[in-house]
């Protein structure tokens, strides 16, 4: 058996939480390894839906151990009133079932605060970014000032370490004409919330480990998309962390050979929330139509997303990036009753046929899309769970996808029922 890395392989809102939750039953163990509070996940389960951010989503399952990576910056706010609020819908959550990273940065009011401030200022600029203080927590964190969870055990390393962000934060503000923050009150709120964060408290790299050599069963949850990658996405209309597959070992403390099946959840058309190119979209009817059918409205910040057709190309080349094994194609069923549906095989620039995204800015912004059009299908495959149940067109857009993305299809999902789901090979199975 090996361990499975679950990544996005368009911008995020693949539809991974479903998926995840499918998985985490074969699993052990369930670790987030990058991003914050921004990512939202939906599960439904026996007709109850969860909406998570930070935990992972195995937290719903009992006898699962969620991990918290590193890699994740960490609002402890969020995290504790997330933690209430699944517990209100009779989740328990211990010290025994959630993990926290010692070394995971924290998010703090600051770095909302600066976040939401700079988008403001940006005008037509923006990123589109969540405003929950992400970026500006993981600058800190390169920068090296951050404070970190396990920093919460020491009030005099606090002051000391609040004393050095402000530093650089209050001459930041007082050139965007804002107000300084003030040191006593953020070091108060951070002595109320530490005995609340600190229980979950671990040295997760180790605990990892050992459950490794136990032979347990690993699954790494991704968040947002490869896209949205900092190196390797739209730049500079991406997220602030590493969101590929090799993010993984990086984000939780294991080395590359903890990683086996990589796993690219891909939506059957393809969806963007904020800024930034989107070569295929659609600025019409089919493409609010797409948007209605799939319900394309963020977890986390309830914002419509733009839809357009499948990229193949863009898919094809989150595949190399990440080491993408297998697809698990998910929300077929709102293509349902489209004659016509269409597929960009190419890019188009300056006469130039591209079968790559550029990473130029202006390039990526310039790309014209070349589509195939292929034959839609009447009947629903809403809730098929066998290839049987399936219309000849519809198998037939599948077999496609798979050929233009050198990838094959692993799993296939057709509703958000977690049951609603044709298995095509085991990502633990190998």
């Amino acid at each position: 058996m090996t361990n499975v890395v679950v990544v996005g392989s368009q911008w995020g809102d693949e539809g991974k939480g479903k998926i995840v939750d499918w998985l985490s039953e074969r699993a052990d163990v369930v670790v987030r390894f990058q991003g914050g509070h921004n990512a939202g996940h939906t599960l439904v389960i026996d007709g109850v839906t969860y909406k998570l951010s930070l935990l992972p989503s195995g937290i719903v399952r009992k006898g699962k151990l969620s991990v918290i990576g590193n890699g994740v910056v960490v609002d402890p706010w969020a995290l504790i009133s997330e933690i209430e609020k699944i517990q209100e819908q009779g989740v328990a959550v211990t010290p025994e079932s959630l993990r926290l990273s010692e070394g995971c940065p924290l998010i703090l009011p600051l770095h909302r605060n600066l976040d939401l401030a700079r988008e403001q200022a940006a005008g037509k600029a923006k990123i589109g970014t969540t405003g929950r203080g992400i970026g500006p927590a993981y600058e800190d964190k390169t920068a090296r000032r951050a404070i970190r969870v396990g920093d919460l055990r020491d009030q005099d390393l606090l002051k000391d370490k609040i004393e050095g962000l402000l530093f650089h934060h209050n001459a930041l503000l007082r050139g965007l004409g804002m107000p300084e923050v003030d040191g006593g009150d953020l070091l108060s709120d951070l002595i109320e919330i530490a005995p609340k964060v600190l229980p979950y408290a671990a040295t997760v790299w180790q605990e990892l480990d050992q459950a490794r050599r136990k032979g347990k069963r690993i699954l790494f949850e991704g968040a947002q998309g490869a896209m949205l990658d900092l190196d390797h996405g739209t730049y500079p209309y991406v997220t602030s962390s590493n969101t590929v597959a090799g993010q993984a070992a990086t984000g939780s403390g294991q080395g590359p050979g903890a990683v086996g099946f990589v796993l690219g959840i891909t939506k059957a058309y393809t969806t963007r929330v904020g800024s930034g190119p989107f070569p295929t979209e659609l600025d019409d009817d089919v493409g609010r139509e797409l948007g209605e059918r799939g319900r394309e409205f963020g977890t986390v910040t309830g914002r419509a997303r733009r839809c357009g057709w499948f990229d193949a190309v863009m898919v094809r080349q989150a595949i190399k990036v990440n080491g993408i094994h297998g697809i698990a194609l998910t929300k077929l069923d709102v293509l349902d009753g489209q004659k016509v549906l269409k597929v960009c095989t190419g890019y188009r620039l300056d006469g130039e046929v591209l079968d790559h995204l550029p990473a130029a800015q202006l390039e990526q912004a310039r790309v014209e899309p070349i589509f195939e059009e292929m034959e839609g299908w009447s009947e629903s495959t809403y809730g098929a769970r066998s290839w049987a149940d399936l219309p000849a067109t519809a198998i037939k857009y599948i077999r496609r996808i798979e050929e233009l993305i050198e990838a094959p299809v692993a799993l296939l999902s057709t509703s958000p029922e977690r049951e609603d789901t044709i298995l095509v090979h085991d990502p633990f199975a190998d």
